[in-house]
């Protein structure tokens, strides 16, 4: 076990042992976070939502749309049915009002694919709404729709991305970067998941990982960590190093910690938020979905991350209603999108058979 995995192995395991749960109950600081600092609220756990409230948007009138269709989400899962068909009424109500200014806000040759994809969310809503009149009996048809139409509103909102929001600093301008999203298909041997790489949000470590994909660098590796409902961490590399080994410089490639905050365009370098003192900054990338994808590290240097990544199994002493021990001190770089069932088949020496781009190519960038 190397340095960097057993320095991370060790804190995940502390996490587990019922300090957090103590600390809250007793109102007490863990790590020195004072806990009734800490955000509150109910976590979004949906992966495709969380993508979708970090795109760099500013539509409110788009975003209110957002907002009102997660809440179907969660009126379905506690059956609140006359909650679901009042959800399903004021997104419309929400289209009707907002539609022709949100088209007219669009370049011409985006108008008409928004539009299909509008009339495509009605029609998603309008199962939805009769598929909660027989309430139990129309709760797998009316997830199925409600699946269809988050899917919709993700290419909806597509639409209105512009070109990529800022410059990364210039002394990271030698790292891979990934300036927008992409997509890279993981083949194990337990199974087949997508992972959705955020670059919005961690250009330079969702193009660090997009690289190594390139590279062929995970083919082959093993998951040689995992625990039970917490998390499998793969990317270990045989041998001495404990990272990629840039060819060109013989030495290990690491990448500075690189988390954005909730509301921010772009993110902040070099620290964790509790080394700047940010206890009650949400990140854009929380770790509160299961198959939250980041980056391990040594415990006492936040920019030593190399080629080592986990995938968060979320767990609720973990994530219990926004309340999160993870956040702000690992970089979070995407989700699992596809097969998040194969976490739960996942044991220690299962393998990656391969890891490609399946999306996105052309957003990332190479390192100088």
């Amino acid at each position: 076990m190397t340095q960097r995995a057993q320095g991370f192995w060790q804190w995940g395991s502390l996490c587990r042992i019922g300090l957090y749960v103590a600390a809250l109950l007793c109102g007490v600081a863990l790590w020195g976070i004072p806990a009734l600092a800490l955000p509150q609220g109910d976590a979004i756990t949906d992966p495709r939502t969380l993508l979708r409230r970090a795109l760099p948007i500013q539509e409110t009138k788009l975003l209110e749309i957002d907002e009102a269709i997660s809440k179907i989400d969660t009126d379905l899962k506690y059956n609140r049915w006359s909650a679901v068909r009042g959800d399903v009424r004021q997104v419309e109500r929400l289209l009707d009002r907002h539609g022709d200014s949100l088209l007219a806000s669009l370049p011409p040759d985006r108008v008409t694919p928004a539009s299909e994809q509008m009339a495509a969310l009605r029609e998603q809503l309008r199962v939805i709404g009769q598929a909660s009149e027989r309430k139990s009996k129309g709760k797998e048809e009316a997830r199925a729709a409600y699946d269809r139409l988050v899917d919709e509103l993700g290419s909806l909102e597509n639409n209105w991305v512009g070109a990529f929001p800022y410059t990364v600093p210039a002394e990271y301008a030698d790292k891979p970067q990934l300036l927008g999203r992409a997509e890279v298909e993981l083949n194990t041997t337990a199974g087949r998941m997508v992972i959705t790489l955020d670059g919005y949000s961690a250009p330079i470590t969702a193009g660090n990982f997009a690289d190594l994909v390139q590279r062929g660098f995970y083919d082959g590796l093993t998951f040689d960590r995992v625990e039970t409902f917490f998390l499998a961490q793969a990317g270990d590399p045989p041998g001495p190093a404990d990272g990629y080994v840039d060819p060109a410089t013989g030495k290990v490639r690491t990448i500075p910690m690189e988390i954005r905050a909730k509301g921010e365009v772009m993110p902040r370098y070099g620290q964790t938020f509790d080394q700047m003192g940010l206890w009650d900054v949400e990140p854009a990338l929380p770790f509160s979905a299961e198959g939250t994808v980041a980056m391990a590290r040594y415990p006492d240097d936040p920019n030593s991350a190399s080629s080592q990544f986990f995938i968060f199994m979320a767990e609720p002493d973990l994530t219990p209603a926004g309340l999160n021990l993870m956040d702000g001190r690992y970089a979070v770089f995407g989700y699992v999108t596809e097969g998040t069932e194969v976490l739960r088949h996942i044991k220690v020496g299962d393998r990656i058979l391969s890891a490609r781009l399946i999306s996105g190519q052309d957003n990332l960038k190479p390192g100088a």
